[in-house]
């Protein structure tokens, strides 16, 4: 049986999952946690729902790599390595350089170090994972999938800066956007539940969850999408403050007497819902603390996401759904339902019975001119197509 290995690195996280090919299913799934820092885990998850984990120390990626290996053999997943007969790998950004995903060579992989500015906390990582199979499969195709690349296909009118133009032809200043491979996967699907073709639908895709973005789908396209330049900018979310006044930066960093390598750290890691509640960045934390800072970082999120909502409405002139996704999305009744009473006026009919439970549904009536849909992500899947598509494995 052939296998193919889907793979997403985080800057301190491993995650992977494990598809018997054609079939597409999945034989294994897991993470290595808290990679490169003390306190560090390996978990495996076997397809008849058999858990295994251990605390063990995880020094950097080809490390993970090994206990992965070690793992998928010691639990019969795999009799030999050469059953992996292809690997495909997250990355988060890739620039202008990247507008599908690729088959990495040694060259690409220096592309996607070289691009480590426009993600510093994810490129590294993916490259390093990358790396570390290079060493230890050295036969077998790797494929990169760029969360960047879906949104190639944005207008110039919707991705450039009202800065200087030159600083686009000099340094590709410009909105790259991210969550494009779990996007991709939702229009899919939702086309497919709408019973449309993706070319005749437009979506407006809530990918909500720790990161969060909102993205305009018109054709089967992306069309405009809240992040920016880097994954900072946009909506509220759950460390990053989304979009900011930049006067705001040099006033605060005046005041406190700090660089800008502190600052970008502070709306990176230290603002969102974090920075609102100082109680924590994860919304089902909030949704239960009757703090009057928590409920304002949950009304401000949602306040977010409802502006960029209704700006992709009216940019595509219209819209036949809205759709949730990711942690927050999929799982937070309360977000949805404050997102969709917002466009009530435009003929959405939330279902709000079924808005009460969560998994792959309508959560709008049948005559409701906007549909509403929760749709879990499935970013895994579309990598593995995606090496299955590139490698040649059909």
């Amino acid at each position: 049986m052939k296998k193919v290995l889907a793979i997403n690195s985080g800057s301190s996280s491993f995650k992977y999952k494990l598809f018997a090919i054609p079939e597409e299913q999945v034989l294994a799934e897991g993470m290595a946690d808290r990679v490169g820092i003390t306190g560090s885990s390996f978990e495996i998850e076997l397809a008849n729902g058999e858990k295994h984990s251990e605390e063990v120390a995880i020094p950097d990626q080809e490390t993970a790599v090994n206990l992965l290996l070690k793992a998928l053999k010691e639990y019969k997943v795999i009799e030999d390595l050469n059953e992996i007969v292809g690997i495909g790998h997250r990355i988060v950004a890739g620039g202008e350089d990247f507008t599908d995903s690729a088959l990495i060579d040694r060259d690409k992989l220096q592309k996607i170090y070289d691009l480590k500015e426009y993600a510093p906390l994810h490129n590294p990582a993916q490259g390093k994972g990358i790396e570390a199979f290079m060493k230890l499969l050295p036969d077998v195709p790797e494929v990169g999938v760029f969360d960047t690349s879906f949104h190639q296909t944005l207008d110039p009118v919707h991705y450039m800066y009202s800065i200087p133009y030159k600083y686009y032809e000099k340094y590709g200043i410009r909105k790259y956007g991210a969550h494009g491979t779990s996007v991709r996967y939702i229009v899919g699907r939702a086309a497919e539940m709408l019973g449309k073709d993706a070319k005749d639908l437009k979506l407006v895709v809530c990918h909500l969850g720790s990161g969060a973005s909102v993205t305009a789908v018109k054709g089967g396209k992306s069309y405009d999408t809240s992040m920016g330049f880097t994954p900072i900018a946009g909506v509220t979310m759950g460390t990053r403050s989304g979009d900011v006044d930049p006067s705001v930066l040099q006033y605060i960093m005046n005041k406190e007497k700090i660089d800008i390598n502190q600052m970008i750290e502070i709306l990176n890691d230290k603002s969102g819902l974090l920075g609102i509640s100082e109680i924590s960045s994860d919304m089902r934390d909030l949704e239960n603390n009757a703090s009057q800072k928590a409920d304002l970082a949950r009304d401000i999120f949602v306040n977010r996401v409802r502006q960029y909502v209704g700006a992709y409405i009216v940019e595509m002139e219209g819209v036949d759904a809205i759709v949730f996704t990711a942690g927050v999305g999929e799982h937070d009744a309360g977000v949805r339902e404050k997102v969709m009473k917002s466009f009530e006026f435009m003929g959405l009919k939330p279902d709000l019975e079924a808005n009460q439970t969560n998994g792959e549904k309508f959560v709008s009536k049948a005559d409701s001119q906007i549909k509403a849909m929760i749709i879990p992500t499935d970013e895994e899947l579309m990598i593995e197509r995606d090496v299955v598509r590139l490698a040649h494995l059909n």
